[in-house]
């Protein structure tokens, strides 16, 4: 179980984007990003994925990471796709915008796992980011 829970990546997107994804095409501002995901099994190789440049774009996150680089990551070690869903909320709670409604969360009840900020100083200092 050492090898699963939940993980934040924190995202820099220097110039804006579109994605096309579920039928839809949202607008990604320029800035920072919280992505709340899951891996119930082999976490280190999915973050190792997600630093990845070329890769075979696969989830929805691999769409924004194409273009957009992470910078930090932070694990809760065997947390619950349950526990995924709770923070995706907060997360969504806290942020400056939502760029696409379930974004990463088909399989979710969250409204979304990808949420936006304007500054990465409002991520680095909130408690959901410096107590995980």
């Amino acid at each position: 179980m050492r090898d699963s829970g939940i993980y934040f990546l924190l995202i820099r997107l220097k110039n804006p984007i579109e994605i096309s994804l579920m039928g839809k095409t949202a607008k990604f501002p320029r800035g920072f990003y919280v992505y709340t995901g899951s891996a119930q099994k082999n976490l280190t190789h999915r973050i190792e994925r997600h630093r990845r440049k070329n890769k075979k774009l696969h989830w929805h996150i691999d769409f924004l990471l194409e273009k957009a680089d992470v910078i930090d990551v932070k694990i809760i070690y065997g947390a619950s796709r349950y526990d995924e869903t709770i923070f995706a909320e907060k997360w969504a709670a806290l942020s400056d915008f939502i760029p696409m409604k379930k974004f990463g969360a088909t399989d979710s009840k969250a409204k979304t796992h990808l949420v936006g900020f304007i500054t990465k100083k409002k991520i680095l200092q909130s408690h959901l980011w410096i107590n995980n």
